[in-house]
C-alpha cells in the first residue's frame, strides 16, 4: 500500500473505488466497509483507495481529543492489511471543515479522484457544520457519475459496532467487549521513560510508558497484558493504569508495566501493550506489605490468564 499525506496533482488515483471516513480504531464495521471497496475495486480492475483525516475533527473543532483508539501509524497498518492500494491522509483543518459539503465533493473527491465508487458509513457527515450527508453524496453521484454505497450499521453479538461504543467499553474496563467490537485486542503504545523507581523498591520493577495525550486510556486499574518490545520479543506483563493512591495522588494517570521475568534496560524503547483482561480496580492499600501481597496475586492471575498466549 502507498501512503500519501495530503493530496496533490502529482499523486492522484483517478477512476478508483474509494472508502471515505475517519476510521478511528479500524473496527469490524470499518473493515467490512473497506473490504467491500477492495472487493469491488478488484472486480472492476480499479485501484482501491481509502481517504481519512488527521487530526481527528474533534481535536480541531472542539480543541479536545475524543480519545483515539489508534495512532495514525497503527491505523495505516490496519488499513494496509485489508488489501488497500492507496491511503490518503488529508490534514483536517478549520478551513477544510468550513467547506460547503458540495464544494468538498466537487473540489476534492471528484476533482482529484473521479471515483467510480464511493463508500461511507450510514452516519458519515462532512462539510460545514457536518451538514453533508450520504443523501447529498447520492444526489451528486447521479450528477457526476459515481456509484454510492452506504454501509448499514454493523452489529456483532447483539451490539452495534462503533468507535464511541468501544471507547465506552474501555472506560468500563470491559476489555472483552472492546476486543469483540474491534476484532483485535485493544492496544496501548508508547515510549519507556524514567519513573520514580517505586516498583523496583517493592520487587516489581516497572516500565513507565509515555502514552500520547490524545489516545484513549482504559479505566484505571490492573490489567493482564502482552508486552511487545523492540526486536519483536513478547512478554507477559501486569500493567497498572492509575495514580498511585497508596503512596500519593499523581497529577496525571500513569501507565506502568511489569514484564514478568524480564531483566534488562528498556529506557527509550517503544513498547506495545496488548490488553487481555481487567484484573481489578486501582486500590489504596494500608501498607507496602499489603500491596506486595496483592501484586503477587496479580502476577499469578496474569500468568494463568496468559498461559499459551491464545
Amino acid at each position: 500500500m502507498q501512503l500519501f499525506r495530503g493530496i496533490s496533482e502529482d499523486k492522484l488515483v483517478k477512476g478508483c473505488c474509494l472508502a471515505l471516513g475517519n476510521f478511528d480504531g479500524v473496527h469490524r464495521g470499518h473493515r467490512r466497509l473497506i473490504k467491500n471497496v477492495v472487493q469491488k475495486a478488484r472486480g472492476k480492475g480499479r485501484p482501491a483507495v481509502v481517504i481519512t483525516f488527521a487530526p481527528h475533527p474533534v481535536q480541531v473543532l472542539e480543541a479536545r481529543s475524543p480519545g483515539l483508539l489508534t495512532s495514525i501509524k497503527r491505523k495505516a497498518e490496519l488499513i494496509a492489511a485489508l488489501g488497500v492500494d492507496y491511503l490518503f491522509i488529508i490534514p483536517f483543518t478549520k478551513e477544510l471543515a468550513a467547506l460547503e459539503p458540495e464544494t468538498f465533493v466537487r473540489s476534492i473527491l471528484w476533482s482529484h479522484f473521479q471515483p467510480q465508487l464511493v463508500a461511507v458509513g450510514f452516519n458519515f457527515t462532512f462539510g460545514c457544520r457536518g451538514s453533508g450527508s450520504p443523501a447529498l453524496l447520492q444526489k451528486l453521484g447521479k450528477e457526476l457519475g459515481y456509484e454510492l454505497e452506504v454501509m448499514a450499521p454493523v452489529t456483532y453479538k447483539g451490539v452495534t459496532v462503533s468507535s464511541t461504543v468501544i471507547r465506552n467499553a474501555l472506560e468500563q474496563g470491559d476489555i472483552e467487549l472492546a476486543r469483540t467490537l474491534l476484532g483485535y485486542w485493544p492496544l496501548l503504545e508508547g515510549r519507556v521513560v524514567a519513573g520514580d523507581q517505586r516498583g523496583r523498591q517493592l520487587g516489581f520493577p516497572t516500565a513507565n510508558l509515555a502514552i500520547p495525550a490524545e489516545m484513549k486510556l482504559p479505566a484505571c486499574g490492573v490489567y493482564a497484558c502482552l508486552a511487545r518490545i523492540q526486536g519483536g520479543q513478547v512478554w507477559e506483563a501486569m500493567v497498572n493504569i492509575g495514580r498511585h493512591p497508596t503512596f500519593t495522588t499523581a497529577l496525571s494517570t500513569k501507565v506502568e508495566a511489569h514484564l514478568i521475568d524480564f531483566k534488562g534496560d528498556l529506557y527509550g524503547q517503544e513498547m506495545e501493550l496488548e490488553l487481555r483482561a481487567f484484573l481489578r480496580p486501582e486500590h489504596k492499600f494500608n501498607s507496602s506489605k499489603e500491596l506486595i501481597a496483592k501484586l503477587v496475586e496479580d502476577k499469578n492471575k496474569t500468568r494463568l490468564l496468559l498461559a499459551g498466549h491464545n
